[in-house]
């Protein structure tokens, strides 16, 4: 039985966890249907992908009835599956279009590494965040230690890391990690939202802004100039751009679309 599925919108990818019974725990399936989206979403077309969970609960990370096993496994297979998380969650940090988590619930362990990875979160402000590994005798993995040492307080992440602790969605949203807070029932709607208005735009820019935002955090001054520059000298030449400045002198709305299509 399939754990995931993908649905193509024309402008935008879902996928959806269908592991409800587990808490949408990861899978096989989850890790192969996230990458077909990511590989998808390198078509200009995608302007935003959307990552949601069945049953009211983004995901609860590893299944630990599956790690119980890998303890056995040899030092070199070990390694390699947790490769597999981090491949994923690289891939989520180098897609081309904007990636939107619709958090309900909460997100747990490698969930919650996920859900940091994207570029906006929308969450429940009933849902909670934890990694709670170390309950497990375990360490955080899928980035979660680099995501969170950039958006939150070194003792607010120790005391996550250190002890187990759920932080709330509101918490979060607070400290700028959650973009977003819906009533559960309006987070998927939110988030649908979010990927319209992306659509809307001019999506060479955003492509173009996510490439300069990730890179920001681990470049230099100078050199985060000198990609500035550069991107901004391919923007300013693009359709887009004169679309975006013919539309401001005219006083009227852009009309992104069209000008992405050459009509």
């Amino acid at each position: 039985m399939t754990r995931a599925k993908l649905e193509d919108f024309g402008d935008r990818l879902i996928v959806t966890a269908t592991n409800g019974a587990r808490r949408n725990a990861l899978t096989p399936d989850y890790y192969a249907t996230l990458a077909e989206a990511l590989e998808q979403a390198r078509d200009p077309r995608i302007a935003a992908v959307i990552l949601c969970g069945e049953g009211g609960y983004f995901c609860a990370g590893g299944d630990l009835t599956q790690l119980a096993t890998r303890r056995e496994l040899p030092e070199p297979e070990r390694l390699a599956r947790i490769e597999a998380l981090h491949d994923l969650i690289r891939g989520v940090i180098a897609c081309p279009a904007p990636v939107i988590a619709a958090v309900e619930g909460g997100a747990a362990g490698a969930g919650a590494s996920l859900a940091f990875a994207c570029d906006l979160v929308v969450a429940d402000r009933a849902a909670s965040f934890s990694a709670a590994y170390v309950k497990a005798g375990l360490v955080p993995d899928g980035g979660l230690t680099t995501s969170l040492a950039r958006l939150v307080p070194r003792a607010t992440l120790m005391r996550m890391a250190l002890f187990g602790e759920k932080i709330p969605a509101t918490r979060l949203h607070e400290l700028g990690v959650v973009s977003q807070l819906e009533d559960a029932a309006d987070v998927f709607p939110a988030a649908l939202a979010l990927a319209d208005r992306l659509a809307d735009g001019p999506t060479g820019a955003q492509t173009a802004i996510k490439r300069l935002v990730t890179s920001a955090y681990d470049s230099d001054a100078a050199t985060q100039l000198d990609r500035e520059r550069d991107a901004m000298a391919a923007a300013v030449a693009a359709p887009e751009a004169a679309e975006g400045i013919g539309a401001f002198l005219d006083k009227r709305t852009p009309d992104f679309r069209t000008a992405r299509e050459g009509r």
